[in-house]
């Protein structure tokens, strides 16, 4: 019998809420994310990251369903990744300090938290990341155990308050509150004039496209002599890919998915409900399977970004980009790739070095040349030094010893002594001693 989970939640506050406005125009839906996590398990703590001094609009959804606020302050130079350390290190301190849980969800895009899940994996904790597939790094989606795509959680039906709710809350305010009503009410209109946008209706995958994954699970489950029942295909589908979710090809439940899969002529389905059984369609040889696969659509993406390359590298919104795409190539199907909109290409082509994607609070996602147009510059070669030649000394001849050459010199002789030279006699000159003139002897 399978453990209950015990999910402890960390959520990237920022990141989530940048990704979720530039992609769905929407506010984020904390209630949403969390109640899909319930059906994976109970949630035993929550924790968000963010400067909340910007983010006054959010803690009170927050503090609703008792996440607790970790403030990050960001320091003078930036403190880009402040939050991501901070949240690494205390799921990391969980990890060890709390062994009853067993399970962590990250919700976040970013694709630093990759170090973080594989360190948790090794602890044997069950990973959740919760994102966007527009807008959540397809490395981090296929990394963890399970990826809920933040676009199946969410509730069509606008959330912002009524009118009568504003005007309750506008009554309850205090007098220094009521100072910075305008600045208030114009973040207030933004949000509501980007909630009231119609849902964007995504349009589903074709089925055909799932089977290679339905099929390989089937296998799996074939070798292992297991009986393919519904809820055992389904953890065998995310164990081979993580990214799996039945709403992308237009199904409401596991079941629905199957049920579609048996009309197309896909798979055979045996048993009463709750109780399925499923095998592959026998002695049909229309199985549909992916006509293309992603990596097919980069080459085609490249081409374009090249012919628009200065266009791109100052920075270019999402929609321009699929315009060009749609003009150069006019049969291109990104649905046909797995892509159910033209973002999650970009995303896809993000990690692979081909694109940048940079939000902009007012154009949305702006896209810009990836590494892979700039590559770094080459390190300079390392100069060679040349070796210095040591000039050889010649060797000391030592009398009576033999030389290199097996020669025995000859002594030498001693030097004769040399007899000190006299000192010349000084002449008459100044300070010369003059000698007494000679007496001459008296003549007799």
């Amino acid at each position: 019998m399978e453990h209950k989970l015990k999910i402890a939640v960390f959520i990237d506050f920022d990141n989530i809420e940048i990704g979720v406005k530039s992609t769905l125009h929407r506010e984020f839906d904390v209630a949403a994310v969390l109640d899909a996590l319930k059906e994976r398990g109970e949630i035993v703590t929550k924790f968000a990251y963010a400067n909340w001094g910007r983010q006054e609009s959010a803690t009170r959804a927050l503090s609703e369903h008792a996440v607790q606020m970790v403030q990050r302050d960001p320091s003078p130079r930036g403190d880009k990744n402040g939050a991501d350390i901070n949240l690494a290190l205390d799921a990391l301190e969980m990890a060890f300090t709390h062994d009853h849980i067993n399970a962590f969800a990250i919700v976040s895009g970013d694709s630093d938290f990759i170090a973080l899940v594989n360190k948790l994996k090794q602890y044997d904790k069950r990973i959740f990341v919760v994102g966007g597939r527009a807008f959540t790094s397809t490395i981090l989606q296929k990394n963890c155990h399970e990826f809920v795509a933040y676009e199946s959680v969410i509730d069509d039906r606008p959330s912002r308050a009524s009118s009568q709710e504003r005007q309750q809350e506008r009554q309850q305010e205090r007098p220094h509150e009521r100072q910075d009503r305008p600045e208030r009410q114009d973040r207030q209109d933004r949000q509501d004039r980007q909630q009231q946008r119609p849902p964007h209706k995504r349009q589903a995958l074709d089925l055909g496209q799932a089977m290679p994954l339905v099929e390989r699970a089937l296998n799996v489950l074939e070798r292992r002599e297991v009986r393919p029942q519904l809820g055992l295909l389904k953890s065998t589908m995310l164990q081979l890919d993580s990214t799996f979710n039945e709403k992308a090809y237009g199904a409401s439940s596991f079941t629905d998915f199957v049920e579609k899969l048996q009309k197309a002529d896909f798979v055979e389905v045996t048993g009463g409900e709750g109780r399925y059984m499923i095998r592959m369609k026998t002695g049909s040889a229309a199985v549909e399977k992916a006509s293309a696969w992603p990596e097919q659509a980069i080459p085609i993406l490249r081409d374009v970004l090249e012919t628009h390359r200065m266009d791109v590298d100052n920075g270019v919104t999402v929609d321009e980009l699929a315009e060009w795409v749609r003009q150069e190539n006019p049969d291109f199907d990104w649905h046909a790739y797995g892509f159910q909109e033209f973002i999650e290409l970009l995303n896809y082509a993000q990690d692979k070095g081909l694109t940048r994607i940079h939000p902009d609070e007012e154009n949305g996602l702006m896209v810009h040349l990836g590494a892979e147009f700039h590559p770094p510059a080459p390190p300079p070669e390392p100069e060679v030094e040349t070796p210095i030649e040591e000039e050889d000394e010649p060797q000391p001849i030592v009398p009576g010893q033999p030389t290199a050459t097996g020669e025995i010199p000859e002594p030498a002789p001693q030097p004769k002594p040399q007899r000190r030279p006299r000192a010349p006699r000084k002449s008459g000159g100044e300070g010369a001693k003059k000698r007494a003139p000679r007496r001459k002897k008296p003549v007799v």
